[in-house]
């Protein structure tokens, strides 16, 4: 089932709710099994366990202005350090996630700012932050959902921890009009058994010179999310934008569903064209 969200609908005393946190036993002072022993190999892979895995496909296509970007990347760097995000991972039943940070354009530019991290606590993500901050900002042409999604395949596997669950969460302000189309590349995903939410990024007023359409959050509803308890978060005020990160980051981190699906206007036809991208890409260059 796929939902719908409008920032401020999410509560995050909602996403906090519940839960406790599972501790790991250590192995009593009269007992300390071989490295070879079944016991010490079950550790070993408790140690690996995260509750989520969680790749952060940010879009940095030149209909992004440079402010944009600078909120975008500031609001990730202070979702992770804030106080409800250390909360919610700490309510997981291994209190722990990894995470993966790229930046991504057309279908031939994905660029990784911050590798598969382990995240457990204040200074872990201190890190990670630290680490999305000091990195440059940049600006690229096209825009490549169906190429974010296939980069970031792969990258589960690249992982060396394993999570209870996978998650894609793509941020953007406009549709796909490069690459392979955006369904195709969705479903692969699915069929992988994992989770894809967005961030349609609606501040500015569609304009033809940046190939913005209306319905954006229609668009990533129908053609872009997809697994169990897929949703969607859009952003239509700046002023909301770090806002919404952070409500985004702490439902994929708890794992909550939301509280009320949206009723979609037709079950299997999209309210917006998954083709809309390519067909304002065509009709503007001929190609």
């Amino acid at each position: 089932m796929r939902m719908l969200f409008s920032i401020g609908a999410v509560l995050v005393a909602g996403v906090l709710a519940g839960g406790d946190v599972a501790g790991i036993a250590a192995p009593g002072p009269k007992f300390e099994p071989s490295k070879s022993s079944p016991q010490r190999l079950a550790a070993d892979r408790d140690a690996q366990t995260v509750d989520v895995e969680l790749v952060l496909a940010v879009d940095v296509s030149y209909s992004m202005d440079m402010d944009e970007l600078a909120i975008q990347r500031e609001g990730y760097a202070q979702a992770i350090q804030s106080k409800e995000f250390l909360q919610a991972l700490k309510l997981g039943p291994n209190g722990r996630i990894a995470v993966t940070y790229f930046e991504w354009a057309a279908s031939s530019d994905q660029k990784i700012i911050i590798p598969w991290r382990l995240v457990d606590g204040p200074e872990t993500a201190d890190a990670v932050a630290a680490e999305i901050l000091k990195t440059p900002i940049r600006r690229a042409s096209r825009t490549s959902i169906s190429g974010a999604i296939a980069f970031a395949m792969p990258l589960f596997d690249e992982d060396p921890y394993r999570g209870l669950r996978r998650v894609i969460d793509i941020s953007g302000d406009g549709p796909n009009n490069n690459g392979g189309p955006v369904t195709a590349a969705r479903d692969a995903a699915l069929e992988k058994g994992i989770v894809i939410n967005g961030l349609p990024i609606m501040v500015k007023e569609p304009s033809y010179s940046t190939m913005d359409i209306d319905n954006l959050d229609y668009y990533y509803e129908d053609c872009v999310i997809g697994g169990p308890g897929s949703f969607v978060i859009t952003i239509k005020d700046r002023d909301k934008f770090k806002e919404a990160i952070r409500t985004k980051l702490l439902m994929e981190v708890a794992g909550r569903m939301p509280e009320r699906p949206v009723r979609r206007v037709a079950d299997k036809e999209p309210r917006v064209s998954c083709l809309i991208g390519e067909k304002i890409w065509s009709d503007r260059w001929g190609r």
